[in-house]
């Protein structure tokens, strides 16, 4: 496999900015200026072991694989409303004041632009900073021309674009999204299947431009832009990002099946205040993200298999929005579970987190991958991103995999196979054998 080494600009195109492009913009830059540590971030953090246990090789994984340097990182994106990034920071309210005042000449610089947006998919929001043309079509032509400007304004060698935009009401893929063909009529026709999120992600892939869905929307997890990502050699990821307590479930569920611990039922409830919240409220986009939601535990616990153990969980997941709590969400866990002769136990989780804070180090670890992974000229679905996501897209033939300790063995087995070195097991037989 031949890796080219990163050059130049890495642009990122963020439709959405919001509380989580925010927080990530202003890290990336605070951590520049030594105010900070991208702590969250695998890319940054974390380190991955090479050959055997003995040979005590353990490179951070920045060393190890040729990733884009933060100083070469530059955004833009778009939202509805015509703020600085700067004023959305201050909004949002997630990081401290006197942090965002310090990089307020920064942050000043970065506008957003006008947004593909139609309430009919997002119908908690409003804003008046928004494309209007006479189709969906022209709408993806005017998002290419934004990134057109960006790329020549910025000098950019490559780019990245990362939906951290509202969850969209519940749809199921139907005929537009079988084809390319079938889509490209619909974005003629304003087809209302063709949500913004896919009218996005169809302007980068045209682009060669890798996509990451950080929501729980179709976007790119359907047929027909899979297809253009084939076609146009560009890597696509999602979906969904796995922060709170889909993190929790996909660390607790693995160890509980592991040990043959039966479930009976895991009730999860969340009181978060942010505009995701806001969103969510709406029963049409919060079945969107339930189904996103539900989707770990049977996978991971494959009650077909395990029927005394899971074939009789009950399991249920409620959002509530909740104002005074901001982007501080809150989630409770009840798990009930069951031991040796079926004797009752339970385990309780209250996980007291900050939403934006945990998105932002995988929204910068998506970026440097996915551009990884162009370079490698990997193109489609990559499924070895899965770490990062709730619904993690496969193939159609293919159950997802949301182990979250499985999903970590395939990342850094990717990476070993990008850099050529031998991939890890952990079988370890052969320390014995003599």
């Amino acid at each position: 496999m031949e890796l080219h080494k990163p050059k130049g600009k890495l642009g990122v195109l963020i439709p959405g900015m919001g509380a989580v492009a925010s927080t990530f913009i202003s890290g990336i830059e605070a951590i520049k200026q030594g105010l900070g540590k991208p702590v969250g971030s695998m890319t940054q953090m974390g380190t991955i072991r090479l050959g055997k246990r003995t040979e005590n090789r353990t490179p951070l994984v920045k060393d190890f694989v040729p990733l884009a340097d933060l100083e070469d990182l530059v955004f833009t994106g778009w939202d509805i409303n015509p703020e600085n990034l700067h004023e959305i920071c201050v909004r949002s309210g997630v990081l401290d004041r006197d942090l965002v005042n310090t990089l307020k000449p920064q942050l000043e610089k970065i506008n957003v632009l006008k947004a593909v947006f139609d309430k009919q998919y997002v119908r908690r929001l409003s804003g008046d900073w928004v494309k209007t043309g006479k189709n969906k079509m022209d709408l993806a032509e005017q998002v290419d021309t934004d990134i057109q400007t960006f790329i020549k304004e910025n000098n950019t060698e490559s780019n990245v674009m990362v939906w951290c935009g509202s969850t969209e009401i519940y749809m199921k893929p139907s005929e537009v999204h079988s084809s390319l063909s079938k889509f490209e009529k619909g974005l003629v026709d304003s087809d209302p299947k063709i949500s913004p999120s896919m009218i996005y992600a169809y302007a980068a892939l045209k682009l060669g431009i890798p996509f990451a869905n950080g929501s729980p929307n179709l976007a790119v997890d359907i047929p027909a832009l899979q297809e253009l990502a084939l076609k146009t050699g560009t890597p696509i990821a999602g979906k969904d990002y796995k922060t709170g307590q889909t993190l929790i479930k996909t660390i607790i569920a693995p160890g509980l099946k592991a040990r043959q611990i039966g479930i009976k039922g895991w009730f999860s409830t969340n009181i978060l205040g942010n505009r995701d919240g806001e969103v969510l409220d709406d029963p049409d986009a919060f079945k969107t993200k339930e189904e996103s939601k539900l989707g770990a535990l049977d996978y991971i616990l494959q009650p077909e298999l395990y029927p005394d153990m899971y074939g009789d969980l009950y399991h249920k997941v409620r959002i509530n929005y909740y104002p005074p709590r901001g982007d501080n969400k809150e989630g409770w866990d009840n798990i009930d579970i069951f031991g040796w002769l079926g004797y009752p136990m339970q385990i309780k989780i209250d996980f007291l987190c900050r939403d934006s804070i945990l998105a932002a180090p995988i929204v910068l670890d998506l970026v440097l991958f996915l551009d990884l992974a162009k370079r490698a000229g990997m193109k489609g679905i990559q499924e070895w991103l899965s770490f990062y996501f709730k619904s993690p897209m496969t193939l159609p033939e293919l159950y997802p995999e949301h182990d979250l300790f499985v999903q970590l063995a395939k990342l850094k087995n990717t990476l070993r196979h990008f850099m050529g070195e031998e991939l890890i097991t952990h079988l370890g037989l052969d320390y014995y054998e003599d």
